[in-house]
């Protein structure tokens, strides 16, 4: 579908400051990828204290009060009519859809084996880039890309045994509906500020999450735990607001398919965290997947996309 014939296609209006280069875009989509890394321990940690559908409520409700304060402190005008369906699948992906699906998965999954999600979303968000917004990556592009997602997803299935159970299908539904969340996001990045985005989309959710809140809290037990708010603080006000600032602005500057392929480093970085934080095992396959992602990364950073 090409944007020209898209009903949600953005009007042409001034960004309001300059992109960052491309080698600042490059270090800010990385710094979303490390925010992103520990959602999943944080989740993890917040799932101590909440359950699951109450976790993801109360996220969502934090996090829209602090982008709703920011929006208004700053006098942000609403977003134009053309760009609101767009930021309805920004919120549908990655304010609801991908949070929900993942803490669900994580009720019965490990952190390292829920990491496969993050380990496909490159190359899933780079083929919805390419039908949604009409990007067309070279031959090394998509052979790098390739080669890195069957690399973790080589190394995911080889710790699951190939087994494919209920919480393989909340993750790989996470990942169809993120992936559409981040290139709708990116999308209009380019012209509107990348926290705008995110912003409206949070707020757009607050009545359903408060809704949602009520409902949740009435039938899951609370036992507040340090681990638990913890886990719900960085989930909500990091995770879900300003990892993806950074990671909307990095993806306006440097495109959507390249920095979806610096991701393919984030499945490893929340092993690590699940190490230190969890408690989990580290497996002796790690380093070598490591070296696999990181050479797809080097080579994804310098074909043309």
């Amino acid at each position: 579908m090409s944007t020209e014939s898209s009903a949600t296609a953005p009007t042409a209006i001034a960004v309001t400051s300059p992109l960052p280069t491309p080698a600042t875009g490059t270090a800010l989509a990385a710094l979303g990828v490390v925010t992103f890394s520990l959602t999943f321990p944080a989740t993890a940690w917040g799932l101590e204290s909440f359950g699951p559908w109450t976790l993801v409520a109360l996220r969502c409700v934090l996090a829209a009060l602090i982008a709703g304060g920011c929006l208004l402190a700053l006098r942000v005008p609403l977003p134009a009519r053309a760009h609101r369906p767009g930021l309805l699948v920004v919120a549908a992906g990655v304010v609801v859809g991908f949070p929900l699906l993942t803490t669900l998965a994580l009720g019965t999954s490990t952190t390292a084996h829920a990491a496969v999600v993050v380990g496909l979303l490159p190359l899933t968000t780079a083929v919805c880039s390419a039908l949604r917004v009409g990007t067309r990556p070279s031959r090394a592009f998509w052979a790098a890309a390739v080669t890195g997602a069957a690399a973790v997803i080589a190394f995911t299935a080889q710790q699951s045994g190939g087994a494919v159970t209920g919480a393989d299908l909340y993750l790989f539904g996470a990942l169809l509906v993120c992936a559409a969340g981040y290139t709708e996001g990116g999308r209009l990045a380019r012209v509107m500020p990348g926290w705008h985005v995110i912003g409206w989309a949070l707020v757009l959710c607050l009545p359903l999450a408060v809704a949602g809140g009520a409902v949740a809290l009435a039938y899951e037990p609370v036992r507040v735990t340090a681990h638990g708010v913890v886990g719900l603080v960085w989930v909500a006000a990091v995770s879900q607001f300003l990892g993806l600032v950074v990671w909307y602005r990095g993806m306006a500057t440097i495109g959507i398919p390249r920095a979806s392929q610096l991701q393919l480093a984030q499945p490893l970085l929340t092993l690590v965290w699940s190490v230190l934080l969890l408690g989990e095992h580290l497996p002796v396959a790690a380093p070598l997947t490591a070296v696999a992602v990181l050479v797809c990364i080097a080579v994804t950073q310098r074909a043309r996309s």
